[in-house]
């Protein structure tokens, strides 16, 4: 069942779904048999679902495939039976170790992977075009570098010991192992997080999850930074991202609400773009820059209860 909102809008996501082929990419578009229509794989949210997950779980289940995300594309809006509906996209392609195993079913009944020209050709509705006008106008190929504030670690007065040591409270616990789930959405990622505990175990599940391993920086370390030879904490920090974005790999860095504004400002003049407004985050929300070619080619930020 979807997931409706107060206004009556229904949510849903999914993705163009796409793969290396002779010259170009391929999209995968499946056929309904109850529309008689060929479109992307798509499908309502759960209720309590994020909308990540939505993505991925909706894909797999029409096409047999683990996807992993890549930049976002734009929203579809358009009416169903007299109610709004809102469907995020992104750009998806299969885990590389991932076999195909599509099956068909009453709700999808076959798979194509075409050349773009001919899914443009075989789409059924408008909306759909210029959804694949889009994603073919930017590089398919792309490599998240997510930027996470640490989970709810209760309050620093409260704490008796060295705020270093601080660790998440049981909301912050629990976040931290939703999140796991959320930020895997987008692969695996190498882990690199201010060394104090709320912030290591807020990545802790998601290194787990993936088989990645967990580098502390202590350029990105609030508290510990200052103590770092070499130069000005926020010179130091500002080197150490953009030592992560000139690696050219996923990556996932944890830190703190005083210093992640500039660590993202930091990646972003790196990338050669303008920050995203607002970067303020709440505890456990994270933004995602999509880099391709040096160059920012997405942005994307999420909270762990959304709208």
């Amino acid at each position: 069942m979807a997931d409706a909102l107060a206004d009556g809008e229904i949510r849903a996501a999914g993705a163009v779904l796409w793969r290396p082929a002779e010259g170009g990419v391929q999209v995968a578009l499946v056929h309904r048999p109850k529309y008689d229509d060929w479109t992307f794989p798509k499908g309502k949210r759960d209720p309590g679902e994020h909308i990540l997950l939505t993505a991925v779980r909706e894909v797999a289940e029409e096409t047999g495939l683990s996807a992993i995300l890549g930049r976002p594309l734009p929203t579809a809006r358009y009416q169903i039976d007299g109610r709004p509906k809102r469907v995020d996209y992104w750009a998806g392609r299969p885990e590389p170790d991932g076999q195909p195993a599509f099956q068909a079913n009453n709700e999808v009944d076959a798979l194509d992977w075409l050349r773009v020209p001919a899914a443009r050709d075989r789409l059924s509705y408008a909306h759909d075009t210029a959804l694949l006008d889009e994603f073919a106008a930017g590089p398919a190929d792309t490599l998240p570098l997510v930027f996470l504030r640490h989970a709810s670690a209760g309050g620093k007065g409260s704490w008796p010991g060295n705020d270093l040591d601080r660790p998440l409270d049981a909301r912050g616990a629990a976040d931290a192992e939703r999140l796991a789930r959320m930020l895997a959405c987008f692969g695996s990622c190498r882990v690199i997080t201010s060394a104090a505990e709320r912030c290591v175990a807020t990545v802790r599940p998601y290194a787990a999850l993936t088989g990645m391993a967990v580098a502390l920086e202590p350029a990105f370390t609030i508290g510990l930074a200052g103590e770092v030879p070499g130069g000005a904490p926020e010179d130091l920090a500002a080197a150490a991202v953009a030592a992560v974005v000139a690696a050219g790999v996923p990556a996932v860095i944890c830190a703190h609400g005083e210093n992640l504004p500039p660590l993202v400002a930091a990646a972003c003049a790196v990338l050669g773009a303008v920050p995203p407004f607002g970067l303020a985050l709440p505890k456990a929300g994270f933004w995602v820059l999509h880099a391709a070619d040096g160059r920012l080619a997405g942005v994307e930020r999420h909270y762990l209860s959304e709208r």
